[in-house]
């Protein structure tokens, strides 16, 4: 009798675990689970299997476990604002401080959705608003800032498993570039963007890590006959101070 005790308690702490990990990284690969709680992957599965049946997990895109309606039933018990509200007043200072156009964006599998921006309309040469915009992460400098989170494997997945949603088939993206843009996005610190996403266009990114289960990132973009040879350095700094900053006041 002793030996089942200790069994089902360690069955619920290890459940308790993934539902941690769930709400801290966003979402959960069987082998990422498994790795965590140091179990073999059937053990790992059964337990999402089981948090999924009761409501507390529920499987979404590339086989991955996110919060289910249960859990996040018992999270709006406590009211937090919205990524984009918390993030507002930080844009705005980095807005005041480069005086460019700036974005909000989070990471959807292989794309980034726009959903916030403030446009620098004082220059009379500018990049305009993308508030509601899609695009593929890879030619983003906001996609490679949040790619560059992940390992090299998790990355070709996203691609690979919605080919579609990425912006073409798999085999268009090329991976050995795309593994050299990510190594020096973690290396700067910041992901950069010259002409890939549209012609005419500067950009620099800082992802912000996963925000509420999203994987959110600050950009900067600008007119690349205006972008000088100081401004990489210049612009970077400001993204890394500010994502400081927010992740400082929202913990």
């Amino acid at each position: 009798m002793r030996n089942n005790n200790v069994s089902r308690v360690e069955s619920v702490h290890r459940a308790l675990m993934l539902l941690k990990l769930m709400v801290q990284e966003g979402s959960l690969s069987v082998t990422e689970a498994a790795k965590a709680l140091d179990v073999d992957p059937s053990t790992a599965q059964r337990l999402l299997a089981t948090l999924t049946s009761d409501g507390f997990a529920e499987q979404g895109e590339q086989r991955r476990y996110r919060p289910g309606p249960e859990l996040l039933r018992a999270g709006a018990m406590v009211s937090v604002p919205s990524l984009r509200v918390r993030a507002r007043p930080y844009l705005e200072r980095l807005f005041e401080r480069v005086g460019e156009t700036v974005h909000l964006a989070t990471l959807v599998g292989a794309t980034i959705h726009h959903h916030d921006g403030i446009e620098a309309a004082t220059h009379a040469l500018r990049f305009g608003l993308r508030v509601g915009v899609v695009l593929p992460a890879h030619v983003t400098s906001a996609g490679k800032a949040m790619l560059a989170d992940l390992s090299p494997e998790e990355v070709e997945s996203r691609y690979r498993s919605v080919p579609s949603v990425a912006g073409g088939p798999a085999t268009e993206v090329d991976f050995e570039k795309l593994h050299r843009d990510l190594a020096e996005a973690r290396r700067r610190g910041v992901g950069m963007n010259f002409e890939e996403s549209e012609d005419g266009v500067a950009a620099l990114a800082v992802s912000l890590g996963v925000i509420d289960g999203e994987h959110a990132a600050f950009s900067i973009a600008m007119p690349i006959a205006r972008f000088g040879s100081g401004d990489a350095e210049r612009l970077a700094g400001h993204l890394l101070r500010t994502a400081a900053e927010f992740k400082e006041g929202i913990l």
